[in-house]
């Protein structure tokens, strides 16, 4: 007698946390890996999981013999003997079908190179991530005032109005007097507005607002600004915010990697330079470190150019911050996505 049974359901619990914590880690790789390739002008190269199907077989084998033997005795009708065989065996098979799609053409302009929408910035700055970060990372100008650049050839200092600009709004996102919302006109489109409460709790924090309007020289008279994307100094009714591209965020970020000087001299990766934090004797932005082999405990560790590149687990800043950026890869996905491949499974 024989029954049938499904071992799908069981392996739902396992496959689901194992295959989550297999691509997370793969894309946390792949992510620092392209930020150290464009710190040696290598291009970077995007795979993107389409598919998993985890298929399983299972193969049971089952045997068994009889044999039966009469024996002369010296008594009449002596007893006969019985002897049996049985036996079982089983295979079970996991094969598991992984599609991957390479990032190429019109989502890689779309998705890489194209600005990234205003409202995602200000999305970051609702979800909690400090404004002093994301304004960093993210935007290159606010109303004509410009943030650092490290990249070579287009090198350039931060405008101190810029890093005021980001500890205002830190310290107002900390008294829950910056709030973002998103309007939809008659014409469906999605604007953004940023908006300050009609009251403020504190003459601290009205003086904070204030500062941070004459800043953007944004008029006074409103406490509403509708968010555009531009570089323009904006009117005064309104902010203008320059957002950067994924692949220069990356390219920005690769040039705080710890490279071999030797690779600098010889031309072979870019010369990254001190940034303003680093000569005040701050930690980088972003902390990426380097030697012949990782530490056991690496949050991330990729091999490149015959070295390791990784961001310490201990380094929750650089942790926070890298995991600001994988977020950014996600909420500014607009690259339009190829079909996903035909997977066909045979019944037999």
């Amino acid at each position: 007698m024989g029954g049938c049974t499904s071992i799908g359901p069981a392996t739902v619990p396992r496959d689901r946390s194992d295959y989550g914590a297999a691509i997370g880690d793969s894309w946390k790789q792949q992510t620092l890996l392209n930020i150290v390739k464009l710190r040696y002008a290598d291009f970077p190269v995007f795979l993107e999981v389409g598919q998993v199907i985890a298929g399983y077989q299972v193969q049971t084998t089952i045997s068994a013999g009889v044999a039966a033997q009469n024996y002369i005795t010296t008594a009449v009708g002596g007893p006969a003997a019985v002897a049996g065989t049985a036996g079982a065996s089983g295979t079970y098979i996991d094969r598991p079908t992984v599609m991957y799609a390479p990032l190429t053409g019109t989502d890689f302009i779309k998705k890489l190179m194209s600005p990234i929408p205003p409202s995602a910035v200000l999305f970051l700055l609702q979800s909690g991530y400090s404004a002093t970060v994301v304004m960093e990372i993210a935007v290159d100008s606010i109303n004509g005032i410009a943030n650092e650049s490290r990249r070579p050839g287009l090198k350039r200092p931060a405008d101190p109005r810029f890093e005021r600009l980001g500890q205002l709004l830190y310290e107002l996102q900390l008294a829950n007097a910056f709030q973002i919302r998103i309007e939809r006109g008659k014409d469906s489109a999605e604007s953004s507005v940023v908006s300050f409460p009609p009251a403020v709790p504190s003459a601290e924090i009205a003086a904070k607002i204030d500062e941070l309007r004459s800043i953007l020289r944004l008029s006074g008279h409103t406490r509403s600004y509708p968010v555009y994307y531009g570089g323009g100094p904006g009117k005064g009714d309104e902010i203008s915010l320059t957002t950067r591209s994924m692949l220069q965020i990356m390219l920005e970020l690769g040039l705080l990697a710890q490279v071999p000087e030797a690779d600098i001299v010889a031309g072979r990766a870019a010369p990254g330079g001190s940034t303003a934090r680093q000569e005040e004797g701050s930690a980088p932005l972003l902390n990426i470190l380097s030697g012949p082999a990782p530490p056991a405990d690496a949050y991330v560790a990729v091999p490149y150019k015959g070295r390791w590149f990784w961001i310490a687990d201990t380094d929750f800043r650089s942790k926070s911050i890298f995991g600001a950026v994988m977020l950014l890869f996600s909420i500014s996905d607009v690259g339009v996505r190829s079909a996903p491949p035909v997977v066909t499974v045979p019944a037999n």
